[in-house]
């Protein structure tokens, strides 16, 4: 990223907006929490390395997430809507390096407000940001049923990955998490994760209720 002009600039009806970045290169996670406390005031920024790290953030007030497609087990796609489900009116910023328009086609698709590529410059990556940030502030004056209605019609997106149908495929034969995970050489934590997010987006609690979902509604034969 090269260096950004942009000088500091304050969110007026955001103070102490909350980022949460989740990318696994370290350096990378460093460079762009400096570009963003640079360029934004009373702007703090948390970090995961994975979405299972992230699943154990115990925070309520998160204003943006920052998302890399490419993670350690469950990837940034697969994971989106693990993370509208912990933070259902948070908006998902996707950063990465595959910056093919049918990635980002992709990455929309599958819930997020927005898509840059990593590579770029610092300036375009601050103010997709900002972007999103006072997009998120103009939400929180929104009218309950006007949101209402935004919320049920993010909601009604597809979100399953082909990985994920053919876990829900596998479920729907009753096969255990560790069957399914040596059936689809994964590990069986990326499996369960895989699991949440079927049941995440097929609004169901448990494994036969999945099932019966998927059948109702053609998803399997």
């Amino acid at each position: 990223m090269a260096k950004s002009g942009y000088e500091a600039i304050l969110l007026p009806s955001m103070l102490s907006s909350k980022i949460l970045l989740i990318d696994d290169h370290s350096l990378f996670r460093t460079g762009l929490r400096a570009l963003i406390c640079n360029g934004l005031q009373d702007v703090s920024v948390l970090e995961a390395a994975s979405l299972e790290e992230t699943m154990r953030v115990d925070l309520t007030d998160i204003h943006l997430i920052l998302l890399d497609i490419k993670l350690q087990g469950l990837n940034g796609l697969e994971g989106i809507a693990l993370l509208k489900r912990k933070w259902p009116e948070t908006p998902v910023l996707v950063l990465s390096a595959d910056d093919a328009p049918e990635t980002a086609q992709l990455a929309r698709e599958r819930g997020a407000r927005s898509f840059i590529s990593k590579g770029d410059t610092a300036d375009n990556i601050l103010a997709a940001i900002l972007s999103v940030l006072r997009s998120e502030a103009d939400d929180a004056k929104m009218p309950a049923q006007q949101m209402q209605e935004k919320t049920r019609a993010n909601a009604a997106k597809p979100l399953l990955t082909p990985r994920q149908y053919e876990v829900l495929d596998l479920v729907c034969q009753g096969l255990s998490n560790k069957l399914i995970a040596r059936r689809l050489n994964l590990s069986e934590n990326t499996v369960r994760c895989h699991v949440q997010v079927v049941l995440t987006t097929l609004q169901v609690s448990n494994r036969s209720e999945a099932a019966f979902a998927a059948r109702r509604k053609g998803l399997v034969n």
